[in-house]
Order: C-alpha cells, then sequence, then structure tokens
C-alpha cells in the first residue's frame, strides 16, 4: 500500500455522469480523499439523456439477462426509498402485438419480472380492458387488453447532482467545467488539469476513468494508453410532445424492427417518447436526435395513438451516447447494458480503473463494485449507500403528497404546482431554497414559469450551476416553458451573481 502522504488525493475520478458522481459519493463516504473532475456541467451527457427510468429491463430477459435483470429489480426499491422526491412508482401498459412477441410469452415474461427481484411494495402485473379503461382511451380501437406492470420514474440529471451534493458533502472536491488534460503515472498519478484557462497540478493514488462515451478519448489523448477493451458507442434519441394523454401512467410500445418504445408523462403537459439505438462515431458532444429517428419515433406514436404525432409536433428532443461493453452483438439494440470493469494495476504504477456500460438503475450497485475491485490498494470502510437517504430525501418513500402540503403551509404563498415542483426537485431541502420568505416578493424576480432568484442562487452556491442551461435543463426542465427572452435574462443574472460571488 503506497503512502497516503504522497498524494493529494487517494481517488480522482474523470466524468461527472451518474457513475462518476456515485463512485464519488460511495468513496467519500468510506473515508476516502476523492477528487472528481467534469469538463463540463454535472450530468451534461448521457445521464441527462436517459428515458428517465429506474427498471429492471424488460427486454432484456429475452437476452437471457437473468442476471443483469435482477440486480436492477432489486435496486428499483432501494433507490426509491432513497430518494423519493427524485424517484417514484410508475405503471407501465403494453399491448400486446401478436406477430411481434405471443400474449403468452409476455405475460411468462411479466410474471418472472414480477418475482425476480424481490419486489415488495410496487403493483405485480395485471391485464386490463382497453375498451372500458381510462388507459385505452388515447389508443387506437384494434387494441382491446394490455398488460401492466410497475417500475419507477427518476429525475436522471437530479439524481446526478444530489450523488455530487451527498460526496461533497462527505469531504470530496467537485470540480465543474475542468477538464484533466494529461494523466502521468508512476506510483502515484499527476493530473494536469485546465479550468477557465488555468493550468494546475494535482496527484492521487488511484485514478477512475468514468468517462462514459469519452471513456476512449480520455485513454488515448489524456492517459495516452491502449483500450484494454473497445467500448461500442450507441446512440439514443428521444422527442418530447405536447402530451397526448391526461392520466399519470405510462406507455411502453412494440415496433416491428424488434425495439421496444416508452411514452411517458412528462412535466406535467408533455410526453416523453424514446428510444432509439444506433451506432454512433464522432464527438459525443455533437450527438442529436437525426431526421430518420424522429420519424421514426412519430411513427410509433401513430402507430398506437389516436392522436396525429409528426416532427412538427416536437417541441424538444434531445440524444445521448451510451458507451456500453462491446459483446460482438450485431445491432446496437442487443448490446449488452452490464457495466464492465477493467483494473490496470501495474507493478510499482497507480491503479486505473476503466468504467464500461452501465444503467443508471445500477449505478449504485456498480459503485460498490468499483470500490470492491480497488480494496487491497485502500484501508475501506464498509459499504453503507444501501440505506443512506440521498440530499432531500430523509422521508418516507410514500409520503411526497404530505410534504407538498406541508409546504404549502410553511409557505402559503406557493402555488401547489410551484410547490410541488420544489418538493420534487428538493425534498426536505427545500427550506434551504425558500428559507424565512413569508410572500413571492421575497424570493426575488421570477424569470419565468416560477424560476426566482433564491432557486437560482441556491443552485449557484450549493449545486454547481454556472450557466442557464445548468439550471433550465439539468437542475430542472424549466427549458420547456423558458422563450428566449427569459432565457437570456437568467443567463446575465447568473453571469452578474457570479462575478460578484468572485470578488
Amino acid at each position: 500500500m503506497a503512502d497516503t502522504g504522497q498524494a493529494q488525493y487517494d481517488l480522482a475520478i474523470i466524468g461527472g455522469g451518474i457513475n462518476g458522481a456515485g463512485i464519488a459519493r460511495d468513496a467519500a463516504g468510506r473515508g476516502l480523499r476523492v477528487l472528481l473532475v467534469e469538463q463540463n456541467d454535472l450530468a451534461s451527457g448521457t445521464s441527462s439523456a436517459s428515458t428517465k427510468l429506474i427498471h429492471g429491463g424488460l427486454r432484456y430477459l429475452e437476452h437471457g439477462a437473468f442476471l443483469l435483470v435482477r440486480e436492477a429489480l432489486t435496486e428499483r426499491e432501494v433507490l426509491w426509498r432513497l430518494a423519493p422526491h427524485i424517484i417514484w412508482p410508475l405503471r407501465f401498459t403494453l399491448p400486446p402485438q401478436p406477430e411481434q412477441r405471443s400474449p403468452v410469452l409476455i405475460r411468462l415474461g411479466l410474471f418472472i419480472y414480477d418475482h425476480l427481484g424481490g419486489r415488495k411494495v410496487l403493483p405485480a402485473t395485471r391485464t386490463i380492458d382497453l375498451t372500458h379503461h381510462v388507459i385505452g382511451h388515447p389508443l387506437k380501437r384494434r387494441y382491446k387488453f394490455a398488460f401492466q406492470y410497475s417500475d419507477c420514474w427518476v429525475d436522471d440529471a437530479r439524481l446526478v447532482v444530489l450523488n455530487a451534493v451527498d460526496a461533497a458533502a462527505r469531504g470530496a472536491t467537485i470540480r465543474t467545467r475542468t477538464k484533466c488534460v494529461r494523466a502521468e503515472r508512476s506510483d502515484i498519478w499527476r493530473l494536469v488539469l485546465m479550468s477557465h484557462g488555468q493550468r494546475e497540478v494535482v496527484t492521487a493514488r488511484a485514478l477512475v476513468n468514468a468517462a462514459g462515451p469519452w471513456v476512449g478519448a480520455v485513454m488515448d489523448n489524456v492517459l495516452r494508453t491502449p483500450e484494454a477493451v473497445h467500448a461500442r458507442l450507441v446512440k439514443g434519441s428521444h422527442i418530447v410532445v405536447r402530451k397526448l394523454f391526461d392520466h399519470d401512467s405510462a406507455y411502453i410500445f412494440q415496433n416491428s424492427d424488434g425495439r421496444i418504445v416508452f411514452a411517458l408523462p412528462y412535466e406535467r403537459d408533455f410526453t416523453l417518447i424514446g428510444t432509439t439505438d444506433e451506432d454512433f462515431s464522432g464527438d459525443p458532444a455533437s450527438a442529436v436526435p437525426s431526421h430518420g429517428e424522429i420519424d421514426y419515433l412519430c411513427q410509433v406514436a401513430m402507430d398506437y395513438f389516436r392522436a396525429v404525432v409528426g416532427p412538427a409536433d416536437v417541441v424538444w428532443s434531445f440524444a445521448g451516447v451510451r458507451s456500453l461493453y462491446d459483446d460482438g452483438s450485431k445491432k446496437a439494440k442487443d448490446t449488452t447494458r452490464d457495466y464492465h470493469l477493467v483494473l490496470d494495476e501495474g507493478f510499482r504504477l497507480a491503479p486505473l480503473l476503466t468504467i464500461y456500460g452501465g444503467k443508471i438503475t445500477t449505478y449504485r450497485r456498480l459503485a460498490e463494485a468499483a470500490l470492491k475491485r480497488m480494496a487491497h490498494f485502500f484501508a475501506l470502510r464498509p459499504a453503507w449507500t444501501a440505506k443512506a437517504p440521498l440530499p432531500g430525501g430523509d422521508f418516507a418513500y410514500d409520503a411526497v403528497d404530505a410534504k407538498i402540503a406541508q409546504a404549502c403551509r410553511a409557505w402559503p404563498f406557493l402555488s401547489e404546482d410551484h410547490a410541488l415542483r420544489l418538493v420534487r426537485a428538493y425534498g426536505t431541502r427545500i427550506d434551504r431554497v425558500l428559507g424565512q420568505a413569508k410572500s413571492l416578493a421575497d424570493l426575488g424576480t421570477c424569470f419565468g414559469a416560477d424560476l426566482t432568484e433564491a432557486e437560482v442562487r441556491y443552485l449557484m452556491t450549493e449545486e454547481w450551476a454556472r450557466e442557464a442551461d445548468d439550471i433550465l435543463w439539468r437542475r430542472s426542465k424549466l427549458g420547456l416553458r423558458f422563450h428566449a427572452e427569459q432565457r437570456a435574462a437568467l443567463a446575465g443574472y447568473m453571469a452578474g451573481y457570479a462575478a460578484t460571488a468572485a470578488e
């Protein structure tokens, strides 16, 4: 074991997505000195471009990935209890398409799905009559019945941020908009960082490459080390349209190419539809939905919904690039979503752990596995994250409505929608946002929707928000409700506030 006095940090992590933030939190809570560096904003890549689900992955059962599905199913209720403000149950309606998959086979798969992962609270699968059920109203009349099962929804970007917030509270150093441009390896790592044009050198005993779709670029350009395995980059795109149904359940649709597409209730007034699977090459930062992908998702929606859904109805679209472990599958959709950890521990060389793949659902288990792989380098405290709530999540999993009512009593000037959004974002930390405010005026300027100065200051001070998009598309989804002038006003305020804080 190396002398801890040789390096500033025990563990340095490149990448501020869900895997990097999850490892940082776990490691900091076990007593390690942790540094996380992210070249942009937290969750600015794939981790804010997911389908927003905590789920087992029903379709992975077709590929025999029972261990992956079981681990993910087990995590659903664990994560729900740790973060009930940003994770909540969601019922999924699956209308059978006999020409795609036999209804008997689907029902068998759902039976396994119900019983494979230790479900305790989530409701079991049932069959519903679509001809007389509100869930059948938006669908074409040819769909007579459907299966309904449970998974969970997650605010993916906030999950990342809250892991980073908790990591920082436990002593980790979180550096956003800081790029690691070079890493030199001996018995310790010497990392060259660039931030706002300033060069800095830090040292660490071990390094984790959790750069997601940039994992190969980090290996090539920063570490200058050949990849031990090949990452397969797969792009997934989503579209958002005005809401296509008025209930709070979701749909899962089978498509003729064998893929499945979700249609989810989104931000009260919208429907989120996705995702696609296409092999990707190039800079992941440039990934956007293609015209073909948008047409594809619109067509799937129209195959099931009575409403006409075309590209002109899309109010927002986004794409993320997944860095998957290349298992040799012919099609992108069939590539494993399981994570793969590669530890390089050369003689008298500081260790390097590289993260491939993974699902947002299993990020916590991935973090535990990562630290287990490196346990012989450190004196680690026991695993702890399975029962420790994320910031703001220290209340009962079924008490969100009570928390919203409590917020309305404590701050009676809040509308119910405003209180709901704040509780869903901050949970019990809502008092840090609103403080002693007695009126809306006490919260300062409202930039648009219900975003106030008080909330912006909180996000800049406590959650590393630096630019308007950090708030409008990651700390919240209020970008759906902002127009250009409001966005410019918010950006101007944030620039001024940051300059004042720096003086």
